[in-house]
């Protein structure tokens, strides 16, 4: 059996931020679909109306408008349909609060946006890694 290539869903208000992170993907020729939501409202709705398919794998910032990356995790993890996700925290809160509140949570990673360009390469790095090894829900 031949695994599915995962989704990459990026949830992620800033342009920047997220321009860097594609360039990051194209160096490694890295061809996955991306899905991008702007804040945790955008991408519930993604998720919701099926915009998102299966497998995939979250990367999600913090500090976002309308509803931020920590309450956006909540949410998700009450939903059945959702609980299982995998995702990963890409951010520049080095908070404790925020760390222990996404392992809280189930996360997979907190990656820290420091050194954005130099970081975000390292992220991808994880990233493409993980999803290669690991068996995903359907």
């Amino acid at each position: 059996m031949t695994a599915k290539q995962a989704t990459i869903f990026v949830v992620e208000d800033d342009d920047v931020d997220f321009k860097l992170l594609m360039r990051a993907f194209d160096k490694r020729k890295i061809a996955n679909v991306v899905v991008r939501a702007v804040d945790g409202i955008d991408a519930l709705e993604k998720l919701r109306s099926g915009e998102v398919s299966k497998p995939f794998i979250i990367l999600l910032d913090i500090n976002m408008p309308r509803m931020d990356g920590q309450e956006f995790l909540k949410e998700i993890r009450q939903d059945p349909e959702h609980q299982d996700t995998v995702v990963f925290l890409v951010t520049t809160s080095k908070e404790d609060e925020d760390i222990r509140q996404g392992f809280s949570q189930h996360v997979a990673g907190y990656f820290l946006k420091d050194n954005v360009a130099g970081s975000l390469d390292k992220i991808v790095d994880v990233i493409n890694g993980y999803w290669q090894i690991v068996v995903l829900p359907e």
